[in-house]
C-alpha cells in the first residue's frame, strides 16, 4: 500500500505538520506522539518525499554504536531500542563490539575512515577521554550510560547517563538503614580509577563515610559483570569474612551469582544475608528471591541518545548532558538485620 504524508497523519491521528516535525526530527513533539508516527512510518514503509534529498545524500552513511561490555543484559535492552530508533529514521545501523583493554575513541576514529558514519553512540567503556580526543572524532557523537572525568569542555561532547555515585550511594544508604553495617561489595575492577566500579564503590564509601563506619577493603571484591563471577567473588568473601550480613552488587548479574554463592553456603536470602543488585534487569525480578535493585531507565536512555544524537546531525541542537534518576526496587531480597 502506498501512502502519502496525509495517509500517515490520518492514521497517526495528528496533524500534517506534527508528520513532518517528527520527520525530520524539528520543532517540539512529546515524546508519545513522536513514537506513535514513528511506529506507523515502520508499518506502511513510508518515505518521506521531503526527505527525499535528504535520504540520498545519507542513505549510505551510518550509525554506529561503539559498545564495551556488550555481554551485559543490560546493555541488551538499550541496544535493541537504540537500532529500532536508528531505523526508523531511515539510517543503516551498525554495532561494533570493543574489547576490554580497547580504547572505544580510538577505535572510532578508524571506523570513521573505514566506515561512511554519520554519526557515533558510545556504550560502556571508561571515563578518562580529553579533550584532545575527542576533538579528533569528525562526526556527531553521544556518550551513553559513560562520560568523562576529564577537564573537557561541555560544550564539545554530549552525555546521557545516571550519576552512578549517587545512585551507589542509594544502595548503600538502604541497607544501612536496615541495620546492616558489614556490607559487601562487588563491582568489576572497583580500585581502578575512572571505571563505572570505581564510581559505583565511591558511593559505596560515602554512604559507609554519612553513617561513621570505617571503610574497609576486606569487604571489596573484584569481579567480572557476570553470574559465574559473582559467585566467586561472594564465596571468596564470605570464606574471607562471615561477619559479612549484606552484599551490594554493583550490577544485577553479578548479584545473581552472590545469590546463588549465599544460598550455596547453607545461608538464608534475605533472612542471613541480605542482596542487593544494581540495573533493573528482568531476569532479577524473576530469580528467587527476586533481588533488589536500583533499576536504570535503559529505554529512556536509549530514545534520549538517538534523539540527542539527531539533534546534532540535523544541526536542530547544541551538545546536551542528560542526567537521569534511576530507581530503588524493594523485592524482598532485604530486610532488617537481626536484633536490631
Amino acid at each position: 500500500m502506498d501512502v502519502n504524508i496525509k495517509d500517515i497523519a490520518r492514521i497517526s491521528g495528528v496533524g500534517i505538520s506534527t508528520v513532518s516535525r517528527v520527520i525530520n526530527n524539528k520543532g517540539l513533539v512529546s515524546d508519545a506522539t513522536r513514537e506513535k508516527v514513528l511506529s506507523v512510518v515502520k508499518e506502511y514503509n513510508y518515505i518521506p518525499n521531503s526527505n527525499a534529498r535528504n535520504l540520498k545524500t545519507t542513505q549510505s552513511k551510518n550509525i554506529a554504536l561503539m559498545v564495551k561490555g556488550i555481554t551485559n543484559p543490560f546493555f541488551s535492552i538499550m541496544i535493541k531500542e537504540i537500532e529500532r530508533q536508528v531505523n526508523l529514521r531511515g539510517y543503516p545501523f551498525l554495532i561494533h563490539q570493543v574489547e576490554d583493554g580497547t580504547d572505544e575513541i580510538n577505535a572510532a576514529i578508524q571506523l570513521v575512515k573505514e566506515k561512511n558514519l554519520s554519526g557515533i553512540i558510545f556504550m560502556g567503556g571508561t571515563y578518562n577521554h580529553s579533550e584532545e580526543k575527542f576533538k579528533q572524532l569528525t562526526v556527531p557523537f553521544v556518550l551513553t550510560t559513560i562520560t568523562t572525568s576529564q577537564e573537557v569542555d561541555p560544550s564539545i561532547f554530549s552525555s546521557v547517563t545516571i550519576d552512578e555515585s549517587k545512585e551507589a550511594y542509594k544502595a548503600t544508604s538502604y541497607l544501612l538503614s536496615l541495620g546492616h553495617r558489614n556490607i559487601g561489595f562487588l563491582a568489576k575492577s572497583p580500585l581502578l580509577e575512572d571505571t563505572t566500579g570505581s564510581r559505583r564503590l565511591l558511593g559505596y564509601k560515602m554512604a559507609l563515610e554519612e553513617h561513621n563506619i570505617p571503610y574497609n577493603p576486606g569487604f571489596v571484591e573484584d569481579c567480572e559483570y557476570s553470574p559465574s563471577s559473582g559467585f566467586n567473588a561472594a564465596r571468596r568473601l564470605l570464606n574471607r569474612d562471615r561477619t559479612v550480613t549484606a552484599i551490594f552488587a554493583a550490577s544485577d548479574t553479578i548479584a545473581i551469582g552472590a545469590a546463588k554463592a549465599v544460598l550455596t553456603a547453607g545461608l538464608s536470602i534475605p533472612d542471613d544475608i541480605s542482596i542487593i543488585g544494581f540495573d533493573g534487569i528482568e531476569m532479577a525480578e524473576y530469580y528467587h528471591p527476586a533481588l533488589d535493585t536500583i533499576s536504570q531507565p535503559g529505554t529512556e536512555m536509549a530514545l534520549s541518545s538517538v534523539g540527542v544524537l539527531f539533534d546534532l546531525i540535523t544541526k536542530h541542537s547544541a551538545h546536551q548532558h542528560i542526567v537521569y534518576d534511576a530507581v530503588l526496587l524493594k523485592r524482598g531480597s532485604c530486610k532488617m538485620i537481626k536484633g536490631r
